[in-house]
């Protein structure tokens, strides 16, 4: 059972929030496009709120690192959603339940199930009420993720970090890149990061080797 917090008036909203196009149609991919939408909307408000002084641009990056594959997969996991995918036999043979980009798109389709179900305002609550926590705890920083990262690669004399595109898709005028961000030292990091843009892609991979790296210096 799915510890997510809003009780269905429709369950087959729900149901639809969690299947995958791979298990046929209908499934969540028009669900997933309203839910990105609605999610930018009410995180761009909390940090808006948090951040009175800071710019457009540091608003912006700040969201991305809340707004991205990784994070949202992350949220997806702890609301348990995985158990309750409904994915095509070969998505379930692969894993599927446990792939980053299925759980971010799931979590993304099923806040806009939410805002179906109960209007705008029901839905910004239950967006409030998972990302506030986030938003409390993510530090500012006026530099972007490729920036830091290189910065903080260059400060310890170590080799620049390689970005790679790897695939894009979707039509052209809503395509989707998708980045590598690979680096060697001090021990081999590589993270896919993906986005409406290129630039996007390498910002959200970049973001994810920090994390990694913020992680091996909290290792004893």
């Amino acid at each position: 059972m799915t510890r997510f917090a809003h009780h269905f008036r429709d369950p087959a909203l729900f149901e639809l929030a969690l299947t995958h196009r791979s298990a046929g149609k209908p499934n969540n991919e028009r669900l997933e496009f309203l839910g990105d939408a609605l999610l930018g909307v009410v995180v761009a408000e909390l940090l808006y709120e948090a951040h009175p002084h800071a710019s457009e641009g540091e608003l912006s990056r700040l969201r991305s690192q809340l707004v991205n594959g990784q994070a949202l997969a992350v949220i997806a996991r702890d609301l348990e959603l995985g158990d309750q995918l409904k994915l095509g036999s070969g998505e379930l043979k692969s894993g599927g339940y446990r792939r980053e980009s299925i759980l971010a798109d799931a979590f993304e389709a099923l806040i806009a199930a939410v805002y179906l179900d109960a209007g705008f305002s029901v839905c910004r609550n239950v967006v409030r009420a998972l990302f506030e926590p986030l938003v409390a705890a993510i530090p500012r920083s006026s530099k972007d993720a490729k920036t830091r990262l290189q910065e903080l690669l260059q400060s310890r004399g170590w080799p620049l970090p390689q970005y790679e595109l790897t695939d894009s898709h979707g039509e052209d005028h809503a395509k989707t890149f998708d980045v590598t961000c690979e680096i060697a030292e001090p021990a081999p990091i590589r993270a896919e990061g993906n986005g409406s843009s290129r630039r996007a892609a390498e910002q959200e991979a970049a973001e994810i080797v920090l994390r990694h790296l913020q992680d091996l210096q909290k290792a004893p």
